[in-house]
């Protein structure tokens, strides 16, 4: 593994391991193996598909599929043909998915015949007016049409769309090259060390670029093989681990954490792991990884679907505890900002903003959102929203968000699609959706609303009724009926007084109250 960062595409990386390892383990979904040979076979397939419906070079391909082979052949069967793949969360459903479908100008959506009914609620000629066609996993993999050579297509060309959660609108889709994504899986290779002999798990969901990033295309620039688990199961971890001989744990903090607090398992010490990665891990759940578990973990990293990884341990330096690892200065430049764009004092929290050193290492800007792709570059540096600081050794420490987006369970939560959600309950006035803090390390959700006058509505029934309009991770947890709500003098909600003042007397918990949900 060089430190020069390569500058090609996914083609040319799945192009090189068939050359190099064409049926040896490449991925395994649940005793599921697929060797690079099968995965370009079926995708192949499945490109002569796609043709035969009109797909081209540029069009976008949406998919609303749990992780499975029939996912990541669908990706490698979009940008075969020089089309842009649009991964749906697949909790996403009403509004949050028919935007997405909509936005992205997706010409075809193929989904899983569970979430068929999904799709069908929301498209229509003025609600998603490019959508052609919609497809069950089972009808693509039928349709085999005449043979179709794969598109010539260059390290700056698009390979994705990832939507990431919108802080003052609708989510936005990041528009990421196929070099992007290539250099993002080196990155974190370089950061965790990883060699052909090490077998990655992940219960990671393909939707988000971490999970494609890692194991599907990281195993082909690496070589070796990735598991990719359907779901995450804390009594099943130990015996997936040990089936599948994994060396090395892509997770999220929050997993870590479950884990770590879980009884013994007779398989958790048969094991064959050296790294677990996750972030953000707190000290001691770090130090139960270590001691108990006997693995080495990665938590000092920091990045965002835009630029990753903008922060990480370089390979062989001990992170800090609570830091975000040290500034990534090969493909970035990174500096950390003050609201006037100059560098703050060493110790004082500013804006982690950053530029690129080398090309298609970062986002190309927001689909169709020129406005704020700009703003987004002012002055020439992407700025994050983040706030970190650093100290006199360069790490780096996490502080806050500038901005209103949530993060729970590893999942981004828009505020602004949030609020569009409960406003449209009649009961409801005016309402602010914030984070609370949350023990598992990340955001709670709360909702704070002002009721119509004379509104009959308790917490638990607009819990219930939220629920069946948003995604099963957005569900918030605490709910707070208020007179008012903190402004200020032009009238936009203090949201960070909100985030102060977390759950109060009069906070409602839904899980002090027993009211559980489906994850569905």
């Amino acid at each position: 593994m060089t430190d020069t960062p390569l500058r090609t595409t996914i083609l040319a990386a799945l192009t090189a391991r068939l050359d190099a390892d064409p049926d040896g383990d490449y991925l395994d979904f649940h005793d599921d193996r697929w060797t690079a040979r099968r995965v370009d076979d079926v995708s192949r397939r499945y490109a002569r598909g796609l043709a035969a419906l009109g797909v081209g070079r540029g069009d976008r391909v949406a998919s609303l599929i749990e992780n499975s082979p029939e996912q990541v052949v669908l990706f490698f069967a979009t940008v075969r043909l020089g089309a842009i793949a649009v991964p749906i969360n697949t909790a996403y459903k009403g509004e949050f998915l028919r935007h997405q479908l909509a936005d992205s100008a997706a010409t075809v959506v193929v989904v899983a015949d569970d979430w068929a009914e999904r799709v069908a609620e929301v498209r229509g000629t003025d609600t998603t007016p490019d959508l052609r066609h919609t497809l069950l996993v089972s009808d693509l993999a039928a349709i085999d049409g005449p043979p179709v050579d794969d598109a010539t297509v260059r390290p700056s060309d698009l390979a994705c769309l990832i939507y990431t959660a919108g802080t003052t609108g609708p989510s936005k889709g990041c528009m990421l090259s196929h070099n992007y994504v290539v250099a993002m899986s080196q990155q974190i290779a370089r950061a965790w060390q990883r060699t052909p002999d090490d077998v990655v798990w992940t219960p990671l969901p393909l939707f988000h670029l971490n999970a494609i990033s890692i194991c599907v295309v990281g195993t082909l620039i690496v070589g070796g093989s990735a598991s990719i688990a359907r779901k995450f199961s804390v009594s099943g971890f130990w015996p997936e681990v040990k089936r599948t001989r994994a060396t090395m744990l892509s997770m999220l903090g929050s997993l870590a954490i479950l884990i770590a607090n879980a009884d013994d398992h007779p398989d958790m010490h048969a094991h064959r792991l050296r790294v677990c990665a996750a972030a953000p891990m707190p000290p001691d759940t770090d130090r139960i990884w270590r001691e108990r578990f006997g693995c080495a973990t990665f938590s000092g990293g920091f990045g965002l679907t835009e630029a990753s990884l903008l922060a990480a341990l370089p390979p062989g330096v001990e992170n800090k505890p609570g830091a975000a690892g040290m500034l990534n200065q090969v493909e970035f430049e990174v500096a950390l900002l003050d609201d006037d764009d100059l560098s703050v004092p060493t110790g004082a929290p500013g804006e982690i903003c950053a530029r690129p050193r080398v090309a298609d290492v970062m986002f190309a800007g927001y689909w169709n959102r020129p406005a704020d792709t700009v703003a987004a570059w002012r002055n020439l540096w992407f700025h994050t929203g983040d706030l970190a600081r650093l100290d006199d050794d360069g790490f780096l420490y996490f502080v806050d968000r500038k901005k209103d987006s949530m993060r729970r369970r590893g999942e981004n939560i828009s505020s602004f699609e949030m609020e569009k959600a409960l406003f449209g309950h009649p009961a409801i006035k005016d309402c602010a959706v914030h984070a609370v803090p949350s023990p598992m390390g990340e955001d709670d959700v709360k909702v704070t609303a002002i009721l119509q006058p004379d509104a009959a509505l308790d917490e638990e029934t607009l819990c219930r009724w939220v629920a069946e309009r948003v995604p099963y991770f957005a569900i918030p947890r605490y709910i707070e009926f208020r007179a008012d709500l903190p402004r200020n003098p032009v009238g936009r909600v203090l949201k960070y007084q909100l985030r102060d003042e977390g759950v109060t007397p009069s906070t409602w918990d839904r899980e002090a109250a027993g009211v559980t949900f489906e994850r569905r």
